[in-house]
């Protein structure tokens, strides 16, 4: 377990070790498994590892207490978000800490999770205050009204890189709109995507059963998508696993939000200020050790300042240093398992027996990899063609405006690319071009905000947003109701 802070009582503690959430911490039907510091190896932690009868008795649970927590004035849920954000603030040092040894991430990401979730929390209980239906118009003499109502159950499945962020930005809005919801955070990290929300929740005044909390893998994520008491399922993972959880979720027709993977172009233009650019884009290939869904993949460059801009940011990669984010000062942690580490350094092999060629990094100390840069990259290499998830960052040239858009589209992924241009107009014509979710203009591509509807088109995504004017349709549905004084005549 992780030292205790003196100055206040913990929500991590061992009564939730090798437990589930089903309203209160339960023994489960699963096997525990360890959960590890990833820097280090050692054991933090007894997580669990869910199965289909966890699954199903959380299904269960959460589908008893919906009726009532639906029932509830929807500001009086709202006031459950805003204790959850204040509760965010109050723990932030000791969740943050999870985050840094579940993940591997730097110290920086882990406020960052926990504050946007916070904001997340208050922005969307303040939707609660808001109108929910309309009026219609009608041809009849009759009312005739339009209010949105909670789907029911909704089934989250979550990843390990950014947990915390990446479960409440669902968790919140399904509750808002008066959902129940069976969480299952990756078994990498249980502790920050779940068991530590589960504990704010209960401290905030949530009905026990609302929000329950099975950490698992694939069996689990598998039940949870095949379970008939879950009405939606919302995943954020691979495309590979989103395809699968799709398919199951379609034999029992729920509404699915899926937010996958992508292969994210920079298109950098010549009048670009390569030191402002590669600094942004540095950041964009190499945070969080490249492992984010929205990492810079494809720097596509005009030919002109290929050269100058490969150097540049090969002088920055070099300057990043390596190592245990939880004992000294560093850039990058660890890459969060073996087998990841493996494919990156295969990726990056293949691509240079094929041409490409080493400006910086290009190896790894087991889960340790260096930020990488490589410069004569074509699109038939697998660097150019898959996404990495690792501190890869590939260079490739481009002379027209619309070679430069048809290399960035050149992918099924279609989640966010950005443009560097000092020609705002130039800008604008080729964001319209793109086939991309989220366009960023002289800003790299991770960026997260809670106003702004965040989702990819193709294979990044099947149109699910989170964030912004739509999150409200993306947790509900809408109910037609009309009322007749008299019953109208008809003609049988």
């Amino acid at each position: 377990m992780l030292d205790k802070t003196n100055d206040q009582k913990t929500i991590i503690d061992t009564e939730m070790s090798g437990k589930i959430y089903i309203g209160s911490f339960v023994t489960p039907a699963g096997a525990t498994v360890p959960v590890t510091d990833k820097a280090t190896g050692e054991v933090l932690f007894q997580g669990v590892s869910g199965n289909a009868k966890d699954i199903s008795t959380a299904a269960r649970a959460a589908k008893a207490a919906q009726p009532g927590w639906a029932a509830l004035p929807p500001t009086e849920r709202g006031d459950v978000l805003r204790r959850f954000a204040a509760l965010c603030v109050a723990h932030a040092e000791e969740i943050g800490r999870w985050i840094i040894r579940e993940t591997g991430s730097i110290p920086p990401k882990a406020p960052f999770e926990i504050m946007t979730s916070a904001r997340e929390a208050i922005e969307i209980a303040g939707l609660t205050g808001q109108p929910v239906g309309h009026i219609l118009s009608s041809s009849q003499t009759r009312a005739s009204y339009a209010r949105r109502v909670p789907l029911g159950v909704v089934g989250v499945i979550t990843p390990w890189n950014s947990p915390f962020i990446l479960a409440a930005r669902v968790v919140l809005p399904a509750l808002a709109m008066g959902n129940a919801v069976v969480l299952k955070p990756d078994i990498n990290s249980p502790v920050c995507g779940g068991y530590a929300l589960a504990k704010l929740f209960e401290l905030a005044g949530l009905p026990a059963g609302v929000l329950c909390v099975v950490p698992g893998a694939v069996e689990a994520g598998e039940a949870l998508t095949l379970d008939p008491d879950i009405n939606m399922i919302s995943f954020t993972g691979s495309t590979l696993a989103g395809r699968k959880v799709a398919e199951n979720a379609g034999k029992t027709l729920k509404k699915v939000a899926l937010e996958l993977g992508g292969n994210n172009a920079a298109i950098i233009f010549d009048d670009a200020d390569l030191d402002a650019v590669t600094s942004a884009t540095a950041f964009g290939s190499f945070f969080h050790q490249g492992q984010i869904c929205f990492t810079v993949g494809r720097h596509l460059v005009h030919e002109s300042i290929a050269t100058a801009y490969a150097e540049r940011l090969s002088a920055r990669a070099s300057n990043l240093h390596v190592g245990d984010p939880n004992t000294a000062m560093v850039h990058l942690g660890p890459l969060i398992n073996e087998k990841q580490a493996a494919r990156v350094q295969a990726l990056v092999d293949a691509s240079v027996s094929a041409g490409a060629k080493v400006l910086a990094g290009g190896v790894r100390d087991g889960l340790f990899f260096k930020p990488t840069v490589l410069e004569n990259v074509t699109p038939e290499m697998p660097i150019y063609k898959e996404e990495t998830f690792g501190p890869v960052a590939p260079i490739v040239t481009f002379r027209t405006e619309e070679e430069a858009v048809a290399l960035a589209n050149d992918t099924e992924y279609g989640l966010v690319a950005s443009i560097f241009t000092a020609n705002q107009a130039r800008a604008m014509r080729l964001a319209a071009q793109l086939k991309t979710g989220i366009v960023h203009i002289n800003d790299q591509t991770v960026n997260h905000e809670v106003f702004g509807p965040i989702g990819g088109m193709g294979a990044s995504g099947n149109g699910a947003r989170s964030g912004g004017p739509s999150v409200l349709d993306e947790y509900s549905q809408w109910q037609w109701i009309t009322v007749n004084e008299t019953v109208p005549p008809y003609p049988f």
